[in-house]
């Protein structure tokens, strides 16, 4: 039995524990006061009775957290409020923008309302692409199960962007994922950049995807396109498709489409590619099964505690992308140090000193160290996580934490970072990497990376 007391005599109790499985001797006591002294005592119990009470060692402690260390406030104190500034001239703007569209809307005849509705549910399925000429495109994976959504001519839904396009797309790839956060902004988008403002290629280009994506979006009957794939997919025939995917919680009807097997699909369409030359579509087939394991791993959260990610970044001409795991995409290399996702001053002091010592033997930590217990569970923690990602023990001597803050990521998740050396935190260009990982990893890009962790802890 563990108690605690705000008294060294113990009285009165502000608290006791009984644990019955000695598997893990440890506990978490929650609830307490930062700041306020506690005093623990733990007590044995068998066949006659229960026996004296031991203090703990250190008999007393005080909850603190990292920041009460220098007393530093929130690194993103008053940036909210300017966000939400900014958020609120937007809305406005965009409110009314679609008071103006309603009111539109209002002065249509019915009539006329319907003779749309009629004819966009007879003609519009011809405007999804059946085969890929050289172009850009948009494909929409939506998915229950083992069936996802294909047109009413057993096609995944495809429409094109463009019939010609830069030989480097990166940069439209990558603000395209940015459009992915608000599907339903689109018309409105598409009415504060018009084409007769659009003079450069970029914006041009730009124009066209939402013109693209609102076509998507008229032609299934719905707004939510779902999340973008983190690469396009290429063929050698000119062709990139870029990749939504939405998981649907039933067999919802769609405007121009129908449920199949996504077996079933793969069949036609094996039977009709042409396996020399694979096409974009193809290739999306013959690796769909991949796609939708990352899209659903990619919404995986971690449970609550504090974690050890490894930050591995490496750089291109036109991108920065970062090194995750299959397993769970939207989070770094990571193992976890405990349950407990709180550092406390003391905690953080080591730390400090850790950083600012030639060597982790110089640091103290003996058994009568107030922090052995977090020495030990943190050395265990880079040990495993240098394994995870095949880093020789030896190759990270000049390794180190990072130690300007704690990651609070949300949900009672925390992180402290482990970092290579200065000059192998980003792989550049035609620099050769000198810590190569074991199979199970991917490269996403930053922006990818950082709407994971967004989605995932908001």
């Amino acid at each position: 039995m563990v108690e605690w007391s705000m008294s060294k005599d113990f009285s009165p109790l502000a608290g006791e524990i009984i644990l019955d499985n000695l598997q893990t001797l440890r506990c978490t006591i929650t609830g307490l006061t930062t700041g306020q002294q506690y005093f623990v005592q733990v007590s044995a119990y068998n066949m006659k009775g229960w026996g004296p009470a031991q203090t703990a060692t250190p008999a007393c402690a005080s909850p603190s957290n990292w920041k009460d260390y220098d007393d530093r406030e929130p690194r993103l104190r008053g940036q909210s409020e300017v966000l939400e500034s900014l958020l609120q001239q937007v809305r406005a703007l965009h409110q009314h923008y679609s008071c103006r569209e309603s009111s539109k809307l209002q002065t249509t005849g019915r009539k006329q309302s319907v003779s749309r509705s009629l004819k966009h549910l007879f003609h519009s399925s011809n405007k999804f692409v059946k085969t890929l000429k050289r172009g850009l495109y948009i494909a929409v994976i939506f998915y229950y199960k083992d069936n996802m959504l294909v047109t009413n001519e057993d096609q995944i839904p495809i429409v094109e962007i463009d019939d010609s396009h830069a030989s480097s797309i990166t940069q439209d790839f990558l603000w395209f994922t940015k459009l992915s956060c608000m599907w339903e902004d689109i018309r409105w988008l598409r009415q504060s950049v018009p084409i007769s403002m659009s003079s450069s290629t970029v914006l041009q280009t730009r124009q066209k995807m939402l013109a693209a994506t609102a076509q998507l979006q008229n032609l299934l009957g719905t707004h939510n396109l779902g999340r973008l794939y983190y690469e396009p997919i290429k063929d050698r025939h000119g062709n990139i498709l870029m990749v939504t995917i939405r998981e649907v919680e039933m067999l919802y009807s769609f405007f121009n489409g129908k449920w199949m097997q996504i077996s079933k699909l793969q069949s036609q369409r094996k039977s009709l590619s042409t396996p020399e030359e694979p096409t974009a579509l193809d290739i999306l087939l013959i690796t769909i099964q991949d796609i939708l394991s990352y899209h659903k791993r990619s919404h995986q959260r971690l449970s609550p505690g504090l974690y050890l990610g490894y930050l591995k970044l490496c750089s291109s001409v036109d991108q920065i992308k970062v090194l995750v795991t299959q397993k769970l995409p939207n989070i770094l290399c990571h193992v976890k140090i405990r349950e407990n996702n709180n550092i406390s001053k003391e905690e953080w002091e080591w730390i400090q000193k850790l950083s600012g010592s030639e060597s982790m033997e110089s640091v103290d930590h003996t058994a009568d160290c107030p922090v052995q217990l977090f020495f030990s569970e943190l050395q265990m923690a880079v040990k495993a996580l240098l394994k995870q990602t095949n880093i020789p023990l030896h190759q990270a001597r000049n390794f180190r934490l990072y130690t300007q803050e704690v990651l609070e990521m949300g949900h009672n998740v925390s992180f402290l970072l482990l970092l290579p050396a200065s000059d192998d935190v980003c792989t550049a260009p035609g620099q050769n990497n000198p810590y190569t990982p074991h199979s199970g990893f991917l490269n996403l890009p930053l922006q990818i990376f950082e709407l994971g962790i967004v989605a995932c802890f908001t």
